[in-house]
Formats: structure tokens, C-alpha cells, sequence
């Protein structure tokens, strides 16, 4: 199973790029940051744990990822690039295909797009993304992103996205850059990713995994699809025997953590590390 390692950026705490570094030193094999453009102040959604108010301000304050993703990369040589979550509505599709390319290039290959469909509406709004229709524009964005990934002559014509034959480069190294959708794996979540994703990441909460996953597969054999997805598993909590039991569908588990001064994060990462049997 592998293990990644999930820091909630800000513009103050360690710097994604020196917290990537030594997240490969010590063996883990994913480094993912979170996406939010902006937080309205007036918000009627509430966040996923159901309040009005955010848990923290780090929501308002964090960094772009593409760039974060960037300056990791410039500094390691193995570790996969990843997002949890991005949210792709939020951006123009023809300029991020653009720029997930040519990360995943100068990468070697080692960028993973963990998307959402957007919990924070409001958000979205400011995005022109109707939020009862957010599944569809996403699923339109990643199928335009795939076309220009892949084909030599891209088009594609949707209610939310349209452009003519055009040509794209670069291309990703490994021919396509794999989407992982994160959200609560409720049954139409789970046949929404077996049609247009690559695999599930949960949510900090979620309950039943095993029997979520098994669902997906079911959804994912209905699609035609061969082998399996991917599953991983956020961590929010110190886990248990039970939980590592559960846990075991997964081909990843993302460890978070905090968003603080090197120091303090180079030491919780060692202690990680040694749990995990890493070093």
C-alpha cells in the first residue's frame, strides 16, 4: 500500500516545496495540496461538516497549487504530484490543460489530478459554475482536457465548453494524467466515477469504505471498465486496528499534516515516517 502525505498550504508553515522534499527523503510516495481560488465572506453553504463557520482560516489563505506542485517538483526526482482536491470548474479548461501538461512534462510524468465537485457554491457562483449543474460542467472539463491531452487535432463541443480543431502541446509523458474524484462515495457518486474518473479518494469522515468500494467496482464492471479503480483513503484521525483493517481496499492512505513552522513539521513527519515503517 502506498502513502501519501496531504499539507493544507498556507502563506505562512513550511513551504510545499521544502515539505515534498523531505516527504521523498523519507519514502512517501504522494504530495498533495488542497485548492481554493477565494472564500466569499457571504456564504449560504455550509462546509462539509455541516457548520456555518470554517474549522480555520487556512480555507482563506491558501496557495495556488499548480504553482505549489511546481516548485516541488523543481526539488524532487520521485514522488507523485497530486491535488486534494483541485477544483477544476474554478479555471479556464483550455488554459489548465495547458498548465497540468506542462507540470506533468517537466515532471517526468508525476502529476495526479485529485478533483471535487465544489461543497463551497458560493465559491463556485463567483466562477459562473451553476452549482446544480457542477457534476456536468466538471465531467465537460476533464473530457475537453483529455481531448487536448491526447489527441493530435483536439475538439469539443458541450453546453459548457466548446472549441474547434486546435492543436495542444505538450502532451502528457504517460499519454493521460489520472483523475481521482474526492467526495462522500454516495451511490451516485460512485457510478459518476466509474464513467468519467480513475478512481476515489474519501472523504475525512467517511464511514462503510469497504462496502463503498465494493459498490464502485460493481459500478465500475456495469461501465465496461477493466481492472479496478483506485481507491485512497484520507486520514483524520490516528487509526486503529479496525480502521487499518477497513482500510485495506485502499491502494494509498494520505496522512495529513499540520501547517506549521519547519520544525515542528519535519518532527511530526519523522515520527510519521517511523510509525509507517518507512525509515
Amino acid at each position: 500500500m502506498r502513502n501519501g502525505l496531504v499539507l493544507f498550504t498556507s502563506d505562512r508553515g513550511i513551504a510545499p516545496a521544502a515539505l515534498a522534499a523531505a516527504a521523498e527523503e523519507r519514502g512517501f510516495d504522494t504530495f498533495y495540496v488542497p485548492e481554493h481560488t477565494h472564500i466569499p465572506v457571504r456564504r449560504d453553504a455550509l462546509h462539509p461538516t455541516g457548520g456555518a463557520d470554517l474549522p480555520d482560516d487556512r480555507y482563506l489563505r491558501t496557495l495556488d497549487p499548480w504553482v505549489s506542485l511546481a516548485t516541488c517538483a523543481a526539488v524532487t526526482s520521485r514522488i507523485a504530484l497530486a491535488t486534494a482536491v483541485a477544483l477544476p470548474v474554478e479555471s479556464d479548461p483550455i488554459t489548465l490543460a495547458k498548465t497540468l501538461a506542462t507540470l506533468d512534462h517537466l515532471s517526468g510524468g508525476r502529476v495526479t489530478l485529485g478533483v471535487g465537485f465544489g461543497w463551497n457554491t458560493d465559491e463556485l457562483a463567483d466562477h459562473h459554475v451553476p452549482a446544480e449543474r457542477r457534476r456536468t460542467v466538471l465531467r465537460e472539463y476533464l473530457e475537453a482536457m483529455r481531448a487536448l491531452w491526447t489527441e493530435e487535432e483536439a475538439a469539443y463541443n458541450g453546453d459548457f465548453v466548446s472549441f474547434g480543431p486546435s492543436w495542444a502541446y505538450p502532451k502528457p509523458p504517460q499519454g493521460r494524467i489520472p483523475t481521482i474524484v474526492g467526495a462522500g462515495g454516495g451511490p451516485q457518486t460512485m457510478r459518476w466515477i466509474a464513467r468519467h474518473a480513475d478512481g476515489w479518494m474519501t472523504t475525512p469522515t467517511e464511514a462503510g469504505i469497504g462496502d463503498k468500494v465494493k459498490q464502485l467496482q460493481t459500478e465500475w464492471e456495469s461501465a465496461g471498465r477493466e481492472g479496478k479503480p483506485d481507491i485512497r483513503v484520507l486520514v483524520a484521525r490516528r487509526p486503529t486496528p479496525e480502521d487499518m483493517s477497513e482500510w485495506a481496499v485502499a491502494d494509498e492512505l494520505i496522512w495529513g499534516v499540520p501547517d506549521a513552522e519547519p520544525d515542528a513539521v519535519l518532527a511530526h513527519l519523522d515520527k510519521l515516517a517511523a510509525r509507517l515503517g518507512l525509515v
